[in-house]
């Protein structure tokens, strides 16, 4: 089976720093995820790019490089990626980010598994479709 795994802003800011109190565990999920599909399963892992920029990761910034080499792909707000969280982000009130989390969950393909710290908010904007949600 395909799976992405999705990271939120918290688990953005947990992977850089690694005196964060949740570091150790996102950074096993994303190791996970390499070992499976170093095993032959395709494990993917992103971050929507507003996501990115709401938890201030710089891929030109030096404090940035280890989480650089961690092959965690961006997840572009593109038109059809934006139309998605501009609905989600107006039924729901969530942020711009939390939409954009949405719109990435909802066009996937493949099973999804969200990072997070906030279990509710992905519950939310992931408006019915299944995931697995990781609490932090």
């Amino acid at each position: 089976m395909n799976e992405i795994v999705l990271l939120d802003n918290e688990a953005v800011r947990a992977l850089r720093d690694p005196a964060h109190k949740k570091h150790r565990h996102v950074i096993g999920h994303v190791l996970n995820a390499a070992r499976r599909t170093a095993r032959g399963l395709q494990v993917d892992v992103g971050v929507p790019t507003a996501v990115r920029v709401e938890a201030g990761w710089d891929r030109t910034a030096a404090a940035w490089a280890f989480v650089n080499r961690l092959r965690i792909a961006d997840l572009p707000l593109g038109p059809e990626h934006a139309d998605t969280a501009a609905g989600i982000r107006k039924r729901t009130g969530v942020s711009v980010a939390d939409a954009h989390l949405g719109s990435a969950i909802q066009s996937a393909r493949e099973h999804v598994t969200v990072i997070t710290s906030d279990p509710g908010d992905v519950r939310v904007v992931a408006e019915g479709r299944r995931v697995e949600v990781v609490a932090l």
